[in-house]
């Protein structure tokens, strides 16, 4: 993630020599960039740029064919100590982006971008290139996956709730990956406030590409702990992308993360299994309705005839209310209709979780007393302190 320094949002270096290739780009020098002298160029000048003529290359990807862009980049990173690049557009080619991460110092900007993004950018790439965080060990990282009993249950709002309690336990730098996997309409970054990135139907047959280096060309960071990878909403998602570029994604994000939470869809996919066997805990979030603790019971059941009981997947009650009266089931009439017991339960308090949908972020930024995130922290506790899997997370997914 890019550091970010005491300067004004709004204020770019002055004296900046930057080289535009783009008119969008060009167009920076009436905003963030008004204090530096930005030349435009076109894309047969890429390869011969020289850091000693620029201190940054801007390149709007949208305004050149993919190929020939792809080509200009990869021959500038084969020059000696080119210049920093800034690469922008809406829609980022994978062989594009691939050839970016060959430079020593680059970043990536999805249009639509704020002047801010565009500072913090500029003012990252000309401290230099950031120290790659440490790797975790295979024994040490560790994958939950989480999952709705039935739509509107909440999960999405709990797996964003313990990627940021585990963000906070760690206290590490980039040490947990909230990765929503509800391809076609997830609503992960729409909580977050934040923008998604990931577009794995540009892969295609070729998932082996996918790198760590790749994967953070995708990554949304929400805070200094917690990253964010998810895809825009398309209703073709699931369809586009393909098993093998799922399971490489999450294969890479073990690898690179300590912790790495699942917000999987409901309905199986072809990767469903193999996925949730690379993890260490399955939480199966239901509301108290009888029709939920039905669905509840049955995709638990489900998994576990699936998975052979490991990992056995665990149910988790949300909206617990603590009213004496009501049409809600008690926890004990709950427990009937699941025929186990529940592993934990998570109050009910909508006023925090819609602040926090509207204001964008988690309930523990905006609310950080709510029951909601109380419990979350007891739950995640309770769930670190487990012993991990002996497999290898990261080849258990692959």
């Amino acid at each position: 993630m890019l550091k970010k320094t005491k300067k004004p949002a709004d204020a770019a270096p002055a004296g900046l020599r930057v080289l535009a290739f783009g008119r969008s780009v060009e167009g920076l020098s009436a905003g963030p960039l008004a204090a530096a002298t930005i030349v435009p160029a076109g894309i047969d000048e890429l390869a011969k740029v020289r850091a000693s003529g620029c201190d940054l290359v801007l390149i709007d990807a949208d305004a050149w064919e993919p190929q020939p862009l792809a080509a200009a980049i990869q021959a500038l990173a084969a020059t000696p100590k080119p210049p920093p690049v800034l690469l922008t557009g809406e829609r980022l080619q994978t062989t594009v982006v691939r050839n970016l991460l060959r430079l020593e110092r680059s970043d990536v900007l999805e249009a639509p971008f704020t002047d801010e993004q565009v500072t913090q950018a500029v003012e990252g790439l000309l401290e230099g290139p950031a120290a790659a965080p440490a790797a975790p060990s295979a024994d040490s990282s560790r994958c939950w996956a989480v999952t709705g009993a039935v739509g509107g249950s909440g999960a999405t709002t709990l797996a964003i709730e313990v990627a940021t309690a585990l963000a906070a336990r760690s206290g590490k730098d980039k040490s947990v990956c909230l990765i929503d996997l509800n391809l076609a309409d997830g609503a992960a970054a729409a909580y977050l406030g934040m923008q998604a990135s990931m577009h794995l139907e540009d892969f295609g047959q070729t998932a082996d590409r996918i790198d760590a280096a790749m994967l953070q060309a995708f990554v949304t960071p929400v805070s200094k702990q917690l990253d964010l990878l998810a895809g825009p909403r398309s209703p073709d998602a699931f369809d586009a992308i393909t098993r093998d570029a799922v399971l490489r994604v999450l294969e890479v994000a073990c690898e690179c993360y300590e912790w790495v939470i699942l917000d999987m869809p409901r309905h199986r996919r072809s990767w469903t299994l193999e996925a949730l066997s690379g993890c260490d805990e399955v939480l199966v979030v239901s509301e108290l309705t009888v029709p939920a603790l039905l669905a509840a019971r049955s995709l638990a059941e489900e998994i576990e005839e699936a998975l052979g009981h490991e990992p056995t997947p665990k149910i988790i009650l949300n909206r617990l209310s603590s009213r004496m009266f009501g049409p809600a089931p008690s926890m004990g009439e709950a427990e009937r209709a699941l025929g186990r017991k529940a592993d934990a339960g998570v109050s009910s308090d909508w006023e925090a979780a819609a602040a926090s949908a509207n204001l964008g972020g988690p309930i523990a930024q905006h609310r950080p007393k709510s029951k909601i995130v109380q419990d979350v922290q007891k739950l995640v506790e309770r769930l670190a302190a487990e012993p991990a899997r002996k497999a290898d997370i990261g080849k258990r997914a692959a």
